[in-house]
């Protein structure tokens, strides 16, 4: 007998978010302590996991290191607990005596989250992190590649947080994937919000399926080096955060601007680090096989290494190469090295000045990156000051590596891996989202005397009154001439 794949994970959501409404029923009871105990259980469990999470997911997927992998699941374990730990999510947040201002905590209540295949396990460990600190369940729908490795990573937080005194079903994971079954889980009447990471197309869907959404945009990050910049610094943060886990984190550099002056010092130290310079023959033919005829990347070319990425468009590149590099002439759709490139290959181009970078860092922007991330390396502090306020970005990175230092990694930024591109990116906020994005606040105000200081004197009474007299006489007359 054939079964029906639709109606199967159709039924699966189903079964996972009513299971989520019950365990969300008993969850509502617990006080701070108690959840506090189940998230500090999740993270352990992502610690004590991680490697083995990254093994699963570099295998299923072919994307990224194990090593890399194992770092991010660190970081979701981790610094992203410690950066909640403390905070109140539960009940009271606070009482002010002088206003009558108290503000309570309210869960939104059962959560989508949209997982993606680049950072599929640490998203995971993340989300679940977030979602049940600010006391809510969460229903995962994971990218089909990267089904079983989520499922897993799925599977391990819930069973740590039931460990830890948590119902069961308050994080829940589907094993049979469909388009279906994530329009179900998006549309359902019982969820309450959608915390999307992934590709444009899903992000789309998520807001546009009805339901409130925190969504991600494409981050096509330029990386402006400045003449005052430290070379030798700016370098290798830029090798190192382009090489990291084969570019697959979103706020990964994907252009190089260069003032003219240091170019070819910059474009030294970058060999000497691992970069291979592409002539214009060896650039179109990584641009041949990196991008499909709809201007999408490769799917299988996703994560993988320079070295593979050079072997199958036929380039010979020496041993050990971390980062291909072209020099596009131009900036565009025509130019296809010149878009977000989740791999490690970088565009690179060469400006006059930082003026001239700036519009360079603004075209790049428009072309898939508005309301993303940006780095400039440099020391010169009115530079820094004038990018700072013209480029729009929801993040700007200084000296920093960009894809460890936008998701709060190697700066004191929030940590999550889940970066909001504000309204110049679609994003309904341009924070890096975290559990206070994930509560409701209830507001309860008391009646509010006026004390005798501040009562009007009979002359000042006299005067309101008068005014107010003459408002009234002033509508009635309008009120006249429209009948008339």
């Amino acid at each position: 007998m054939l079964k029906d794949r639709d109606l199967i994970s159709i039924q699966e959501i189903r079964e996972l978010i009513f299971k989520a409404d019950e365990a969300l029923t008993r969850f509502g009871s617990f006080d701070q302590n108690r959840v506090d105990g189940i998230v500090r259980a999740l993270s352990k469990a992502g610690e004590q996991n991680a490697l083995n999470l990254a093994k699963m997911a570099v295998e299923e997927t072919g994307i990224g290191a194990v090593k890399d992998k194992t770092v991010k699941n660190l970081f979701a374990s981790i610094d992203i607990y410690n950066s909640v730990k403390e905070m109140k999510t539960i009940g009271l947040l606070k009482s002010d005596p002088e206003s009558g201002i108290m503000e309570v905590a309210m869960p939104v209540g059962i959560i989508c989250g949209i997982i993606p295949t680049t950072n599929p396990t640490s998203t995971v460990i993340n989300k679940s992190i977030i979602a049940l600190k600010a006391g809510n369940a969460i229903v995962f729908s994971p990218h089909p590649s990267a089904r079983k490795c989520i499922y897993a990573a799925a599977n391990l937080m819930h069973e740590a947080a039931v460990a830890a005194g948590a119902p069961r079903g308050i994080i829940g994971c589907p094993q049979e994937i469909t388009m279906e079954s994530t329009r179900e889980l998006m549309s359902h009447p019982k969820t309450a919000l959608i915390l999307a990471t992934g590709g444009s197309a899903m992000v789309h869907a998520a807001y546009s399926s009805g339901k409130p959404a925190l969504g991600v945009g494409p981050g096509n990050v330029p990386a402006y080096v400045h003449s005052s910049a430290d070379l030798k610094d700016a370098a290798g943060k830029i090798i190192q955060s382009k090489s990291f886990d084969n570019g697959t984190i979103c706020s990964s550099e994907q252009a190089i601007i260069a003032d003219r002056s240091i170019a070819p010092e910059l474009e030294h130290l970058l060999e000497s680090l691992g970069a291979f310079f592409m002539d214009e023959s060896q650039s179109r033919k990584i641009a041949g096989i990196l991008f499909t005829p709809q201007g999408t990347m490769t799917p299988h070319l996703v994560g993988r290494t320079a070295e593979k990425i050079a072997l199958e468009a036929g380039i010979d590149v020496p041993s050990g190469t971390k980062v291909l590099i072209a020099r596009p002439r131009g900036i565009g759709p025509d130019f296809p090295l010149s878009r977000e490139k989740l791999a490690p290959v970088l565009a690179f181009y060469t400006v006059t000045d930082h003026h001239e970078g700036c519009d360079h860092c603004i075209r790049l922007l428009n072309l898939g990156g508005l309301g993303h991330s940006l780095v400039i390396h440099a020391r010169d502090e009115d530079v820094i000051m004038e990018f700072a306020l013209k480029k729009p970005v929801s993040r700007m990175l200084i000296n920093a590596p960009s894809s460890t230092g936008a998701i709060g990694s190697t700066t004191a930024l929030t940590p999550s891996m889940t970066l909001g591109c504000g309204s110049m990116g679609g994003n309904a906020t341009s924070d890096n989202v975290t559990a206070h994005h994930l509560i409701n606040i209830k507001r309860i105000a008391r009646y509010k005397q006026i004390p005798p200081s501040q009562i009007p004197s009979e002359q000042n009474h006299t005067r309101q009154t008068i005014k107010m007299a003459d408002l009234r006489r002033i509508v009635e007359s309008m009120v006249n001439q429209n009948r008339s």
